[in-house]
């Protein structure tokens, strides 16, 4: 029977010959599929792929609706409430428009 560190060298041979053979196959699959656009002049589209979205534009911030007298600082009204408006009367504090 094999000890423990003749099965795991071979394994580890094992592992390294996987690696190389999936390596080779990969290469030989990338090239038969290059050549075959080529030959048949495929585009991408016509191959399933589809051009990248754009990114979806940032929506424009909100106009301020409550601000602080002392400070300046405004807040939307939408997410968490700042700290100087807290435990206070919201009326107070809206802007008129």
């Amino acid at each position: 029977m094999a000890t423990y560190k003749q099965l795991t060298a071979q394994l580890e041979k094992l592992h390294k010959e996987v690696a190389i053979a999936q390596q080779k196959e990969i290469a030989a699959a990338i090239e038969d599929i290059k050549r075959k656009i080529t030959e048949y002049d495929l585009t991408a589209e016509e191959l399933g792929f589809t051009a990248r979205r754009a990114k979806a534009a940032r929506k424009a911030p909100l106009p301020p609706k409550y601000r602080n007298p002392k400070t300046g600082e405004t807040w939307s009204g939408r997410g968490r409430p700042p700290g100087w408006l807290t435990g206070r009367n919201k009326d107070r504090f809206l802007i008129d428009a």
